[in-house]
C-alpha cells in the first residue's frame, strides 16, 4: 500500500502558480489568514504567501561614537572571557576558587575594548551610525491552487479575512510560468519621427505655404506715393484740385 505524497517545496527556485484569493498590506495579516485556514481544517499546503514589490529598508538606530564602540567591545569581551573562565574552572582541575573566572573576564573585556576601538578608528568616520536592514514587501498576496481556491475563499469570508482586492484572479509572473514554456521574443519599439510643422501624411503632395494677408489701408487715408493737396489725396486719373486761396 503506497502512502500519498504531500506537497513539498521545490528544491529549485520556481515561480508560484495559483489563484489570488486575498491580499494584505502586512505579513502578519497574511499569516493570520493562513492560521485561520489551518484551524478550519483546510489543506494549507496548497497555499502560498507571495510578497510583491520588495524593498530593502535600512533603519538607522543611532549614532556611533567611541564611547558606544568601547562599551560594546567591553561587553562582548567580558562574555567571551566568562565562557573561557568557566571552561577552565570546570575542566582545568583547579582549586575550586572563582579567581580564574574573574581573571578570564578581565582579560576578555580588555581585549574586546582594545580591538573594537582600533577597528572603529581604522574606518576614519566613514560610517558613524548603527542601522538594521530588512527586506519589506509592499503587499502580500495569498495564492491557492485553482481546484481548492473556492473553499479557501469561503473560509476567509466567514472569518472576515478576505483582504482588500478581488479574489479568484489568476496570477501570472514575468517569464515562463512553467518549465519548458516558450518565451515570446520582445521586439524593440522604434520611436516615431517628429512631425515638422506644416508637413502632411507620407506620400501626400506638399501643400503651399499660406501667405499672410496684405495690410489694408483704411478708406479715406492717403497711400504711400500719393500727392496730398489741402488734406485731399490726388490720384493719377483724377482732375487735380485747385489749391484754395
Amino acid at each position: 500500500m503506497s502512502m500519498p505524497r504531500q506537497n513539498v517545496a521545490p528544491k529549485l527556485p520556481t515561480l508560484p502558480r495559483g489563484d489570488l484569493i486575498a491580499s494584505y498590506s502586512t505579513y502578519l495579516e497574511a499569516q493570520k489568514a493562513v492560521e485561520a485556514l489551518s484551524s478550519a481544517g483546510f489543506a494549507v499546503q496548497h497555499v502560498t504567501i507571495v510578497g510583491t514589490d520588495l524593498k530593502m529598508v535600512e533603519r538607522v538606530t543611532g549614532r556611533l561614537t567611541y564611547s558606544r564602540v568601547a562599551a560594546a567591545g567591553l561587553a562582548s569581551g567580558a562574555w567571551f572571557g566568562l565562557f573561557v573562565g568557566l571552561v577552565l574552572s570546570l575542566f582545568g582541575g583547579g582549586t575550586g576558587t572563582p579567581m580564574p573566572i574573574f581573571v578570564a573576564v578581565g582579560i576578555g573585556a580588555g581585549f574586546g575594548l582594545l580591538f573594537s576601538v582600533l577597528s572603529y578608528s581604522m574606518t576614519r568616520g566613514k560610517r558613524d551610525f548603527t542601522s538594521a536592514s530588512q527586506i519589506v514587501a509592499t503587499s502580500y498576496g495569498l495564492l491557492c491552487a485553482s481546484e481548492r481556491a473556492g473553499e479557501a475563499v469561503r473560509i476567509l469570508r466567514e472569518k472576515n479575512l478576505i483582504g482588500y482586492v478581488p479574489v479568484n484572479q489568476p496570477v501570472s509572473y514575468p517569464g515562463a510560468p512553467y518549465p519548458g514554456a516558450p518565451v515570446q521574443p520582445t521586439v524593440p519599439v522604434q520611436p516615431a519621427a517628429p512631425v515638422q510643422p506644416g508637413a502632411g501624411a507620407p506620400g501626400a503632395p506638399a501643400q503651399p505655404a499660406a501667405t499672410p494677408p496684405a495690410a489694408k489701408t483704411p478708406p479715406g487715408e492717403p497711400k504711400y506715393g500719393v500727392r496730398v493737396v489741402d488734406g485731399k489725396p490726388q490720384y493719377p486719373n483724377q482732375t487735380p484740385t485747385p489749391p484754395s486761396s
